[in-house]
């Protein structure tokens, strides 16, 4: 049995219209539907607002009936004062979606080439929601056709099932990959909480401008995350102006004032000429406060209004003024504890933990070791003009020491572990002996580093009256020493078992390290309180 055609659409209100016989010398895309053989439509739901142009109606279905004496005719007036309201159209043409009866043996076309451009997209948007189960079908004029013949113009029909809308679907695909390679550096990462990590992102940053808060250890690459983040923005035009990147741990008293926010000539003592300040040079576009929890609580108060405002005042001045920046902020620091102590403040947090992303150190990625050391000596390669290479011993060598060492400077301690070997590479190529070197060297810095720390008079303090044996306290001071230094139980346990996590196929690092202290009647929250005060 031979399947019904149904076509709905808009009048076309000029297109359509004409009263004279001169109208078949023009195209005309209402009637044009019924001008081809290979179409012809059985019925034409004609769409109207609120029943104008009753005149070129009646015209329009003479002139289709003419053509095809046994089309179905119906005409729809949809209840639309405005017709380049979206609001308004969009609402109407789902009404009359939801009410219309849509038979399993026909097949119905959405006539794209009439209405306006809102009720086009509108028809859009509900065939590709299925909302009008239908193909789109697209008519248009032969411009180079004059004469009797204009009117028919050409059809075209769109089916959004098709091979088509495959293509489109995968290059928004490629788009999305494209954005998720910039958001990371061009590495082609293998983590997966990373990899999840990094799409989440890509789309909170192009759908949302509300802050990012960038959380991890020092040194897990936030700062060159933030940028990218700008970048992906700056290609899709959801900014126009600057890039601004500050460190909070470097401004202090009216330096940290004047720098953020501004100030007059004379408002301090060196203030010898007015300054905009970092937020209004980031006015349209995105700022970085990096290490948030070092501003000062002063500043802190005075970025909650710009942030809630928009506007903020200059030191020296008594007016306000605006920039309309995007925020990200970036902080090794565990934000809450510094709100229970006091140093920081609780409504700013809220403001700027919108969307909160922790950055994973280098030691919980050993997946991604490989890809960053080629990452690396690419970097050198191009800063040192000469080709850096690794022989494949001196890269199994290399490669093996780095998935289980604990890299505390992350990224940093890589980046300048790869320009070490690259210098002393004799011919630009990095042999065993240059990566034991290396290695040498990384381990008795850490090594440095972890005596050093556990210099920490908190733990010392906290440790002054307990009785324990040697071993004890030299094990328990380290414990302390990393949940000092760290934002989680989790971060905690990742570091202090880098080395046997990895035999794991599920490792529980907070259980392990809830444990141990648990061993010494201690918890976790409370501890980390007290060497926080």
């Amino acid at each position: 049995m031979k399947r019904k055609k149904v076509v709905i659409g808009f009048l076309g209100t000029k297109l359509d219209s004409g009263a004279t016989d001169k109208r078949w010398e023009r195209w005309r895309p209402t009637v044009a539907l019924f001008g081809h053989e290979s179409f012809a439509p059985d019925a034409l739901e004609l769409l109207t607002f609120n029943g104008d142009f009753p005149p070129i109606v009646e015209q329009v279905k003479a002139d289709v009936l003419s053509l095809r004496p046994e089309t179905e005719i119906r005409t729809h007036a949809l209840d639309v004062s405005d017709a380049w309201s979206f609001e308004q159209v969009y609402g109407a043409l789902h009404e009359f979606a939801k009410g219309y009866t849509f038979r399993d043996d026909t097949d119905y076309y959405v006539h794209l080439a009439t209405g306006t451009h809102v009720s086009q997209i509108c028809l859009f948007l509900l065939t590709e929601a299925r909302y009008l189960p239908a193909k789109l079908l697209q008519t248009a004029s032969l411009s180079r056709t004059v004469g009797p013949e204009a009117w028919r113009g050409r059809i075209e029909v769109i089916d959004l099932d098709m091979a088509t809308y495959d293509l489109l679907a995968a290059r928004f695909e490629k788009e999305r990959l494209d954005s998720q390679g910039l958001l990371k550096g061009g590495i082609v990462t293998r983590n997966e909480a990373f990899n999840t990590l990094i799409a989440r992102l890509e789309r909170v940053a192009l759908k949302s401008t509300a802050p990012l808060l960038l959380t991890g250890p020092t040194g897990a690459g936030k700062s060159a995350l933030a940028k990218r983040v700008y970048e992906l923005r700056e290609r899709r035009h959801l900014v126009e102006g600057a890039f601004v990147e500050v460190n909070c741990a470097t401004l202090r008293g009216d330096n940290a004032m004047s720098a953020l926010f501004g100030h007059k000539k004379g408002a301090f003592t060196g203030a010898v000429a007015d300054r905009a300040g970092l937020l209004r040079e980031a006015d349209g576009g995105a700022i970085l406060l990096d290490e948030i929890g070092e501003l000062g609580l002063e500043e802190q108060a005075m970025l909650l209004r710009a942030l809630e405002d928009k506007r903020f005042t200059p030191m020296g001045s008594d007016k306000p003024v605006s920039s309309d920046f995007q925020l990200i902020a970036g902080t090794n620091r565990n934000l809450d504890v510094e709100v229970a102590a006091g140093r920081f403040r609780a409504d700013l947090l809220a403001r700027i933990n919108v969307w909160q992303f922790r950055l994973p150190g280098l030691a919980e990625r050993p997946e991604d070791i490989e890809p960053n050391l080629d990452f690396e000596l690419a970097r050198v390669t191009r800063e040192q003009r000469t080709l850096i290479s690794m022989s494949r011993d001196a890269r199994e060598r290399f490669l093996a020491f780095a998935r289980r060492a604990p890299w505390p400077g992350n990224f940093r301690d890589l980046a300048a572990a790869v320009t070490r070997m690259a210098t002393l590479a004799a011919g630009g190529r990095i042999s065993v002996d240059d990566v034991e070197f290396e290695c040498e060297q990384l381990e008795a810095s850490w090594g440095a580093g972890r005596a050093a720390t556990a210099a920490n008079p908190r733990v010392e303090a906290f440790l002054a009256d307990k009785p324990l044996d040697r071993f004890e306290r030299v094990q328990l001071a380290e414990v302390l020493t990393v949940i000092a230094a760290t934002d989680s139980m989790a971060e905690a346990g990742r570091v202090l078992f880098a080395h046997t996590r990895a035999a794991k196929a599920k490792p529980n690092d907070s259980d392990r390290v809830r444990k141990f202290l648990a061993s010494h009647n201690l918890d976790y929250t409370e501890t980390k309180a007290l060497l926080a005060a």
